[in-house]
């Protein structure tokens, strides 16, 4: 049963390390962390903030309360997820802190503000570089990504430690907003409200200036980015670019909507690229988080995900070439919204959470790389853990071996006063032991199949055209209507029954 196994990590609060760069209550988080342990966790996951760690100024790093941070989590016997964090903390769905970018790179923006995504109108979203400025020196002569690849090779020096023992398990690099491969285009600092469609983010100068470029070398010197597609919290039928017969459906529409989401794929690659250079032969694993953008999804126009930067369609698959792209480095796919059901949305913004997990879930499999995945919101009721439990095996245990299929692993999202609190927490344990097929906690990952051996340079490059091949669309795989290891009926009560009576 133990190949049934699916390995459970808890977020930790955002500002566990605050703008200060001190570590926050260690007394109270050694506690909270002495809990998760001896409730079968397998490990937890945090942030690791560029706007702390390199704040005082260009490639000077301060790495000590994320040290520890570390030797904490270490000492309480759990394993660390860490997230390469080039993104602001604040302005998203629960961000509680806010933590923005390292100052000496705001005040280039002072005097360039075309470092930052930019949306029709000229607003500036100051959560994470635009990736038009990736390969431009602007930077007190560094472009942004040897930013962050700076910024990844100290962290291993600095956390050779960690890296060597197999303590830290996997590393999230941040591509975009909130950690997300996307654009910024529903912020809710601008005014986003669900369920809106977001808008393109692609006005500063350096995308335009790409735009313009490409279009003319494919002999279309007139083309413009698109002025046809709303404002943030339009509907997709308002819209001229996304209504019946709309301008997506268009060769215009086709051309700017495959360059648009190709940046970002090559965005993602670049950058992973740096990672794996920095980590390898460390004993570690490379992630990347996609964004859950349920919304919209089973209209025909799939308007919110185009503007994020998903080109998916029902004959056109967005996310398997982000898989095709991870698995160049051997690296994990992270998912979100798994707890969500179609039934809890809202019908009008005709939302499909999940079908979308189905989707993207079966697009990392097809691809042959593993895939993980988080919830999106705080849930502590049952409904919402079975529909996870769903996800992270979909066609069940198999008593023999091996599952069909099985997530990598979950992150729960988020260590918090309201999940510690006694009912809550019960019903948590309740839903690791269930993910761990009711078997007792398994230090040793190799005995549940996740053998993590020295990371392997990544594959040669992949042409983009062979990126593409994979938005053939095919089949997901089939899911079972519910989990057959639910949580909830007599195990809980039990739980309950004998935590009250002492």
């Amino acid at each position: 049963m133990l190949a049934n196994y699916v390995p459970v990590y808890v977020m930790l609060p955002l500002g566990v390390v605050t703008l200060d760069n001190v570590l926050e209550d260690k007394d109270g988080l050694e506690k909270q962390l002495k809990e998760l342990r001896a409730a079968g966790v397998d490990g937890v996951m945090t942030d690791v903030w560029w706007g702390i760690i390199e704040s005082q100024g260009p490639k000077q790093y301060n790495w000590s309360a994320s040290r520890s941070l570390f030797q904490l989590v270490r000492e309480c016997g759990l394993k660390l997820q860490a997230i390469m964090s080039f993104h602001q903390c604040g302005g998203n769905v629960g961000d509680v802190v806010n933590i923005p970018l390292p100052q000496w790179v705001l005040d280039i923006g002072e005097s360039d503000p075309d470092i930052f995504y930019t949306n029709r109108t000229g607003n500036r979203n100051k959560e994470y570089l635009s990736l038009g400025v990736d390969n431009q020196r602007l930077f007190n002569g560094r472009t942004a990504v040897e930013i962050y690849s700076d910024c990844m090779q100290s962290f291993r020096e600095n956390m050779s430690d960690f890296l060597e023992d197999g303590f830290i398990v996997d590393i999230e690099v941040g591509l975009g907003p909130a950690g997300e491969l996307r654009y910024p285009s529903y912020p809710r600092n601008q005014g986003w409200v669900f369920p809106g469609i977001g808008e393109f983010q692609c006005y500063d100068k350096y995308l335009e200036a790409e735009f313009k470029k490409v279009a003319t070398s494919e002999g279309h010197p007139e083309w413009e980015l698109p002025d046809n597609a709303g404002t943030y919290n339009d509907s997709p039928e308002s819209t001229q670019f996304f209504g019946s017969n709309g301008t997506y459906l268009t060769e215009k529409g086709k051309f700017f909507l495959t360059w648009y989401s190709n940046k970002l794929l090559s965005h993602g690659d670049q950058i992973l690229d740096e990672a794996n250079k920095a980590f390898m032969d460390c004993k570690v694993k490379l992630a990347a988080k996609v964004s859950g953008i349920h919304w919209w999804y089973k209209a025909d126009n799939h308007a919110a995900e185009f503007t994020a930067g998903y080109y998916n369609l029902k004959d056109r698959d967005g996310y398997r070439p982000i898989a095709r792209m991870l698995s160049r480095h051997y690296g994990i796919l992270n998912f979100t919204c798994l707890e969500m059901r179609d039934s809890e949305q809202s019908a009008d913004a005709k939302c499909g959470p999940q079908e979308l997990v189905q989707q993207v879930l079966s697009a990392g499999w097809r691809e042959n790389i593993d895939v993980a995945g988080e919830n999106a919101l705080s849930r502590y009721d049952l409904d919402g853990y079975n529909q996870i439990l769903l996800n992270a095996r979909p066609n069940g245990v198999n008593k023999e071996g091996r599952p069909k299929l099985r997530m990598y692993g979950v992150t729960y999202l988020r260590l918090s006063d309201d999940l510690m609190q006694k009912t809550n927490f019960n019903i948590f344990k309740t839903f690791v032991k269930k993910m761990h097929a009711d078997q007792d906690y398994c230090p040793d990952q190799g005995k549940y199949n996740h053998h993590i051996g020295p990371l392997e340079r990544s594959k040669p490059k992949m042409a983009i055209e062979y990126m593409l091949e994979a938005t053939e669309p095919m089949e997901p795989f089939p899911w079972d209507k519910e989990t057959d290891m639910s949580v909830g009926g007599v195990l809980t009560n039990l739980i309950d029954t004998k935590e009250s009576t002492t």
